[in-house]
């Protein structure tokens, strides 16, 4: 018999562990969480790393220690879930059993979308602190280069916090004028998006500091191929080009949801193959006991740590909702995007859905380039995260 419990949560990153600490709070008993990773990172700090601006293992923690009391952790990867039977089989080949499964299992890397690119990282020209295990070379690699071209891609959709890409750019162009070797340096930037992000009011805010740092960007494009060879990286777009002889790619994968969702039927039928809910009340599409959030599941709007509080608080509302027959909560879309323009300023944008602004605090102007909101995010928002949000707090 498998073992059995209330709620089972596949993916203890920020979502699942929050998560948990929430229904745990809530009065829920007996949550598992599965993942087999065993470490927990505060994934925002990872930009920072990058551009050498905060050592990652500061942010980092075993996984087993930020895990609630009372939840099980379950240390294996799902291979599979039967929705009908109410099973998630783990690559251990035990099962468990659930009255409700959330799914948050996150993205995975997926080299062969962009040929070449993986053995570009493995010579160590070609570097992204999106993949976790790259970060500590991305700081070294933004940190020592003095001189030729640098070419910083973000990610098309989905993707983890992509965006976000653009402040370990800021940050790496602030350092190196600081250490007066800018004006040698050839910064391009390959995004997916029209403008810079796709966003108006952050795109305008963000556009003088491209013009600032002097780094061309090459709009509705993508990384198409990387030689690691020659050196070159292939670009897709109106204009395609190939930029030769880089000495620098910070350019991450493509991403996928994991196996045992893309190749389920809890997948949308379509190339993104993401775990397929109502994005206002994240409940699956086609199975009642079924719930996703966070960058795996059709919330419709930007990932970030943001949009996981208000995701987790739906998540956690309609559980209960649905097994008392009250009606469903809807989560609007939320989501943030900080991105630090220097080593003492950044920018927030923050928005719904459909790209329409979303300020948490009135009266101020979050967009334009601050010192306070450097400070939070850099130095403030870790220490909310690890002592409340994980906690349930939030």
């Amino acid at each position: 018999m498998p073992a059995s419990f209330d709620t089972v949560i596949i993916g203890a990153g920020n979502a699942g562990v929050s998560l948990a600490a929430r229904l745990q709070r809530d009065g829920v008993r007996g949550i598992a969480l599965i993942d087999p990773s065993p470490i927990h990172r505060y994934r925002p700090m990872l930009n920072y790393a990058a551009a050498g601006q905060a050592r990652m293992s500061r942010y980092e923690r075993p996984l087993a220690t930020v895990v609630p009391d009372g939840v099980e952790l379950i240390p294996h990867a799902a291979t599979r879930v039967d929705p009908d039977a109410r099973t998630v089989t783990l690559e251990s080949g035990a099962s468990v059993s659930y009255s409700d499964l959330v799914l948050c299992p996150g993205l995975t890397p997926h080299w062969d979308d962009i040929p070449g690119l993986q053995d570009a990282f493995v010579d160590g020209w070609a570097v992204s602190a999106h993949v976790p295990e790259y970060a500590g070379r991305a700081c070294a690699a933004l940190v020592r280069e003095r001189e030729g071209t640098v070419v910083f891609s973000v990610p098309p959709e989905p993707a983890s916090c992509g965006g976000t890409v653009l402040k370990a750019m800021f940050l790496a162009c602030d350092r190196w004028r600081r250490k007066e070797v800018l004006d040698r340096i050839d910064v391009h930037l390959v995004t997916p998006f029209g403008g810079l992000l796709g966003l108006e009011e952050i795109d305008a805010r963000l556009q003088p500091f491209i013009e600032d740092y002097g780094i061309t960007v090459h709009a509705n494009t993508r990384v198409a191929a990387v030689d690691h060879r020659a050196r070159t990286v292939s670009l897709d777009g109106p204009a395609p080009v190939t930029l030769e002889q880089v000495n620098l790619a910070y350019v991450t994968p493509h991403s996928r949801t994991p196996r045992f969702v893309a190749q389920s039927e809890l997948a949308t039928s379509d190339a993104s193959a993401l775990v397929d809910v109502d994005p206002r009340t994240l409940r699956h599409a086609r199975f009642e006991t079924v719930w996703g959030l966070g960058d795996a599941a059709t919330v419709g709007t930007r990932p970030s740590g943001g949009a996981l509080r208000d995701q987790v608080a739906v998540v956690a509302d309609n559980l209960r909702a649905a097994r008392e027959g009250g009606a469903l909560t809807e989560y609007d879309g939320y989501t943030v995007i900080p991105v630090a323009v220097s080593r003492n300023r950044l920018v927030l944008d923050e928005h719904d859905r459909d790209g329409r602004p979303a300020p948490s605090v009135r009266g101020i102007d979050l967009t334009a380039p601050r010192r306070m909101t450097y400070v939070f995010d850099r130095f403030v928002q870790p220490v909310v995260y690890f002592r409340r949000l994980l906690r349930g707090r939030v």
